[in-house]
C-alpha cells in the first residue's frame, strides 16, 4: 500500500489553494480581487461582461495619438511590448487616433487571447458594419474585445445614433466584438449612456481636480468644474453591473507635477466603481511610475 507523504511546503501550498478557491466562490463579482493584495496589473473583471483586462491600461491616443505617433513606429511597438512585459494587457485605441494603423503591428507576437483591445468609432459612418470590420482588419484580429461609440456630447444621443448602435449589436452577434459601449464628453451624454440599457462599457473622464471632466455643456471641448455629478453616474453604472473604465488620470497631460498625478491615481484607486483606468504613455519611465503609484495606492486602500 502506497502512503502519501506531504512535505510542509506541499501542505501549505495545497491548503492555500483550497482556501483561495473557497474565497473565490464566496465573493460577489465586483469584490473578488479585493480579497488579496491588489496591483496595477491584476486581471480584473469588466463589470458583468465576463471579460478580463489589466487594471491599468495603455492609452495610445494622447492628443489624438500625436504624442505616441511622434515616437515613431518602432519605438511605439517596443513601448507596447514593454508594457505587456510589465503585466499590462489592456490597450486602448480609436479610429481617429494617429496610432490606429500602428496597433496591429505593435501587438504582433503577443498572445492575442491574453490581450484586451478596446477601440472606438466616431461619427456616423454610412457603412457602420464595414467600419467595425475594418477595426478587425487593421488590428489583424478576429475580434475586438470592447468597441465604443466615441465622444458623445448630446443629450439623447442614443436616438440619433440608433443605426450605429444596431450595427454594434449585429457585430456582437457575429462575434466581431465582445462588448459594446460609449465614451462621453458631457454630463448630458453621460447620463443618457447610463440610462440606456444598450450600454455595457463606459469610458469615463474622472479625476479629483476636475480637469477635462464632463460638464453640463454639450460640447467635447468644455470641461466641468465639479467631479461630484460624474461620481453619481459612476455609482449608477456600478449598480447596473456595467463595465467602467476611468480616463484622464493625468488630466489630459496637464498634471505635470508629481503631486497631481499622485492625487489623481490615489483617488481613482479608492473608487470601487472603477474596474480599470487607462493612461496615455510615451515612455517606459511613465509606465513604471504609474504602476508604482497605483500599487502604493492599492496597498494603502486594501
Amino acid at each position: 500500500m502506497k502512503t502519501n507523504h506531504l512535505s510542509r511546503r506541499q501542505f501549505l501550498e495545497r491548503s492555500a489553494s483550497a482556501a483561495g478557491a473557497l474565497l473565490l466562490t464566496s465573493c460577489p463579482w465586483f469584490r473578488c480581487e479585493a480579497a488579496t493584495k491588489r496591483t496595477a496589473v491584476d486581471q480584473v473583471m469588466l463589470g458583468k461582461t465576463g471579460i478580463k483586462l489589466s487594471r491599468l491600461g495603455f492609452g495610445t491616443g494622447s492628443n489624438s495619438g500625436n504624442v505616441q505617433f511622434a515616437l515613431g513606429q518602432e519605438t511605439f511597438n517596443k513601448l507596447i511590448h514593454y508594457a505587456y512585459d510589465q503585466g499590462i494587457t489592456y490597450f486602448d485605441c480609436a479610429q481617429s487616433y494617429r496610432t490606429f494603423e500602428w496597433l496591429g503591428g505593435a501587438i504582433k507576437g503577443l498572445p492575442r487571447e491574453k490581450l484586451f483591445i478596446q477601440s472606438k468609432i466616431g461619427g456616423q459612418p454610412e457603412q457602420a458594419l464595414a467600419a467595425i470590420d475594418n477595426h478587425r482588419k487593421v488590428f489583424d484580429t478576429d475580434y475586438v474585445d470592447s468597441l465604443l461609440i466615441h465622444c458623445m456630447v448630446k443629450d439623447r444621443w442614443t436616438d440619433e445614433w440608433k443605426r450605429i448602435m444596431d450595427a454594434f449589436d449585429e457585430a456582437k452577434e457575429k462575434k466581431w466584438i465582445r462588448a459594446k459601449g460609449v465614451s462621453c464628453h458631457s454630463l448630458p451624454a453621460l447620463r443618457d449612456a447610463t440610462a440606456s440599457n444598450w450600454t455595457e462599457v463606459h469610458l469615463v473622464r474622472v479625476n479629483p481636480q476636475a480637469s477635462h471632466i464632463d460638464g453640463p455643456e454639450e460640447t467635447w471641448d468644455k470641461s466641468g468644474t465639479d467631479v461630484a455629478p460624474v461620481l453619481a453616474e459612476l455609482k449608477t453604472m456600478r449598480a447596473k453591473g456595467r463595465g467602467v473604465i476611468g480616463m484622464k488620470m493625468i488630466g489630459n497631460g496637464d498634471f505635470t507635477q508629481p503631486e497631481d498625478r499622485e492625487k489623481s491615481i490615489r483617488f481613482a484607486m479608492s473608487r470601487p466603481e472603477l474596474d480599470a483606468v487607462v493612461i496615455g504613455f510615451k515612455s517606459t519611465a511613465e509606465i513604471n511610475e504609474a504602476i508604482r503609484r497605483m500599487n502604493q495606492a492599492l496597498a494603502e486602500t486594501a
